[in-house]
């Protein structure tokens, strides 16, 4: 971890292991391949094992009310960020342009602002990064993630919205 000033803005520049991004996915039984870019690292995770899709559930469907109120993460569905982490999600096609029920593509901030905070205020760090990526694997698998409006993400397991062409 290292501290970057840029003119006015400070930023915290996190230096992932890969090797231990890849470990924390294999521990949740999810495949990963893992690209490096300048500004993040990005992680396509699918499983091979699992006979239903992830627990990605839409939130505003009112048969999903269950599920909901026990997500401990929560996506914004109009940018794929998960809620106050630095990961955001995208959701993996076939060649059809099918969604993957058990496949996602993470992506994992290497530059955060100087301030950023979890809840609970906690300062954030590369360990800190690696148990939020072991929860929501897990989640995605045992308890489920909520997924908050918008056309971006989509949700994969229940009931959910179906885009409706405004043409």
């Amino acid at each position: 971890m290292q501290l970057l000033q840029a003119g006015a803005h400070r930023l915290v520049l996190l230096e992932y292991d890969l090797e231990a991004l890849s470990s924390v996915a294999h521990q949740n039984d999810f495949q990963v391949e893992i690209q490096e870019t300048p500004r993040a690292i990005i992680l396509d995770i699918w499983t091979e094992k699992r006979q239903v899709p992830l627990l990605l559930f839409d939130a505003a469907e009112p048969a999903n009310l269950g599920w909901f109120s026990r997500c401990q993460f929560y996506v914004d569905g109009a940018t794929g960020n998960v809620l106050q982490t630095p990961i955001s999600v995208g959701n993996k096609r076939d060649r059809s342009g099918n969604l993957l029920p058990d496949a996602l593509r993470l992506r994992l901030a290497k530059e955060v602002p100087a301030d950023f905070r979890l809840p609970g205020k906690q300062p954030l760090n590369e360990q800190v990064v690696y148990g939020l990526l072991f929860n929501l694997l897990q989640a995605f698998q045992q308890v489920g993630v909520a997924v908050c409006g918008g056309p971006v993400f989509q949700a994969l397991s229940g009931r959910r919205e179906v885009p409706v062409s405004r043409e």
